[in-house]
């Protein structure tokens, strides 16, 4: 008989025991769990953290919003194998990769970066005990909730705008976390998500007035003030917001408004009258529960939101100094005054 190790359904059973006991040790934990306290009382978030997952943000129409045994067993190795692939020595004698059109990667044959370079997590998010299929629980269907007719037709006319120019006339067209001004994707936020590739690390320190957040994505530091807001004058939205915090019991409640609106997320500005709230509850001596909401009725039709866990990192948060460190830029704009010159010399005629 072929030992249970090494038996799919045998898998399936001991991972369906697996998930039922820690979903009860995990609501045990949370039910009796108190958090350690800080010197003047405040519950302790400081320390490294990572929110890297395999769930995505949102789930495909008709989904259940918990991942059975069978499909977390299927998300997790399926990583696992191909991190293993991925991650294996190459052939020196092999035959050059196809060359391919990603607009990222020059060759998408060799997918960018071999897999030992990305770190987009192991495991599915597991909030309260359930395994996640998204990380958008609001509105129930785990989907972003579409654009309002406004937001539309600010798409459009930014669309129309950015075509006027050449993708490398000047330094403003290129994109914020190329010049080392805020992170890929949304990693430092609000709402602070996985860019589902590598970075997702956080270290938080506290006193008695202020919260800091950097995420190790292009260094970004939010800060946020506690006690009664002082807010920003409209038209001043710094980079991240302005952000206020309060507690209410264990858990951090952070208000966001004024936010930049060259930071837009998803591609969209938010409004003036935008606010993303954020709750950041310690569960468990491993665990922070981040849950958000973004209220922008400019943009959608809809207030939408979700949670995503974030582990303890026993590891440390690294510097990061990737695009500063090279000419990139300067050097993707001498090119293109180059090309500039020479277009303009009309060729010799030839004999």
């Amino acid at each position: 008989m072929e030992p249970i190790r090494s038996c799919p359904a045998g898998r399936a059973l001991i991972l369906v025991v697996l998930v039922l006991v820690g979903a009860a040790g995990t609501a045990s934990a949370q039910a009796g769990w108190q958090p350690p306290r800080t010197s003047w009382g405040h519950p302790d978030l400081q320390g490294n953290w990572s929110n890297a997952t395999l769930t995505p943000l949102t789930r495909s129409a008709g989904q259940s919003a918990v991942l059975s045994a069978a499909e977390v067993e299927r998300i997790e190795s399926g990583q696992a194998a191909l991190v293993e692939d991925r991650a294996a020595p190459s052939d020196p004698n092999r035959a050059l990769p196809p060359g391919g059109d990603n607009p990222v990667c020059i060759d998408s044959g060799t997918t960018c970066y071999n897999e030992v370079y990305r770190d987009p997590g192991e495991r599915v998010a597991v909030v309260r005990g359930e395994p996640r299929a998204s990380l958008v629980t609001r509105p129930a269907d785990g989907r972003v909730p579409p654009f309002t007719p406004q937001a539309q037709r600010l798409i459009a006319d930014l669309r129309r705008q950015s075509t006027q120019f050449g993708e490398y006339d000047h330094p403003e067209l290129r994109p914020l976390a190329e010049r080392c001004i805020v992170s890929f994707g949304s990693s430092a936020g609000p709402p602070m998500l996985p860019n589902y590739w590598y970075n997702n690390n956080y270290t938080i320190v506290q006193n008695e007035d202020h919260v800091l957040i950097m995420a190790e994505m292009v260094h970004d530091v939010r800060i946020i003030r506690l006690g009664e807001p002082n807010p920003l004058p409209a038209g001043v939205n710094p980079w991240f917001g302005d952000s206020w915090g309060r507690w209410e019991g264990n858990t951090l409640v952070v208000e966001t408004r004024n936010m930049n609106p060259d930071y837009a997320y998803r591609g969209v500005p938010y409004s003036p009258n935008a606010k993303v709230t954020e709750r950041f509850t310690r569960t468990d001596a491993e665990t922070i529960i981040y849950e958000f909401t973004i209220d922008d009725p400019e943009v959608y039709t809809q207030p939408w939101g979700g949670e995503v866990p974030f582990r303890a990192l026993h590891d440390l948060v690294y510097e990061y100094s990737c695009h500063e460190g090279n000419y990139a830029l300067e050097g993707v704009l001498r090119g293109a005054r180059f090309e500039e010159g020479t277009e303009s010399v009309a060729p010799a005629p030839r004999e």
